[in-house]
């Protein structure tokens, strides 16, 4: 009903520094440096991605550089310790990579960096070609969205088609990226469906309610205005 999410390509960034299967531990380093990136995506061929060299990947050879690991830590750190010897990105790399498409929601994406814990993701497309990078940063662009602009799209979008007059009358107003609905509705039953919708708006932090429907005053914090 609402408009068209973004997607991944709408924030991405398309320049993206990568590396090859046999770039140097010293050169991955640099590269970061340079770039002022956490992480570098492992190309072959004309742009395939087949891994992923981060930060994480490189501190083991610092960590072990001068220790000799106890038997308990050889066996819980197998692979930190196999890092540490690491020389190339393909004894560096996580593979496979973890990546996303251009037609992916931010919220997709979203889920992906926090279930995996990762600050960014390589963007591929079907045949896995390196096509971008998107970050958490880039995901929360979205909130910078003006209140004035969100407003417009929750009133054409949603509150035209859940409550149209006659019988509502609903006011819209925006502040901080919190939406709050206030008025008087026919049906109060869609009342938490408009709260699913706005909060899928993009650029919506919070909704508030202040509805009145059949003489009974609905705030939001009564639960049947709440998903």
């Amino acid at each position: 009903m609402h408009g068209t999410p973004h997607t991944i390509s709408d924030v991405m960034t398309h320049t993206v520094a990568a590396v090859g299967r046999k770039a140097t531990f010293k050169e991955i380093a640099r590269l970061m440096q340079d770039w002022k990136v956490s992480a570098l995506p492992v190309l072959e061929g004309e742009g395939r991605v087949v891994g992923v060299v981060s930060e994480a990947d490189l501190l083991p050879k610092e960590e072990f550089r001068d220790s000799d690991p106890d038997r308990y830590t050889q066996l819980r750190r197998l692979s930190d310790l196999a890092k540490a010897g690491g020389l190339t990105a393909e004894d560096l790399m996580t593979s496979p990579a973890l990546t996303t498409s251009p037609d992916a929601t931010l919220a997709q994406a979203a889920r992906t960096m926090a279930h995996a814990k990762v600050k960014r993701l390589p963007v591929v497309n079907e045949l896995g070609m390196l096509e971008g990078i998107v970050s958490r940063a880039d995901l929360l662009t979205v909130f910078l969205r003006g209140d004035d602009d969100i407003a417009e799209e929750v009133r054409r979008e949603l509150v035209a088609h859940l409550f149209p007059t006659p019988g509502s009358a609903i006011r819209v107003e925006v502040r901080d990226g919190v939406v709050r609905l206030a008025g008087h509705v026919r049906d109060t039953s869609l009342i938490p469906v408009a709260a699913r919708l706005v909060r899928a708006v993009e650029g919506v932090v919070d909704v508030d309610f202040e509805l009145e429907g059949n003489g009974n005053a609905i705030g939001s914090r009564d639960s049947s205005a709440l998903p």
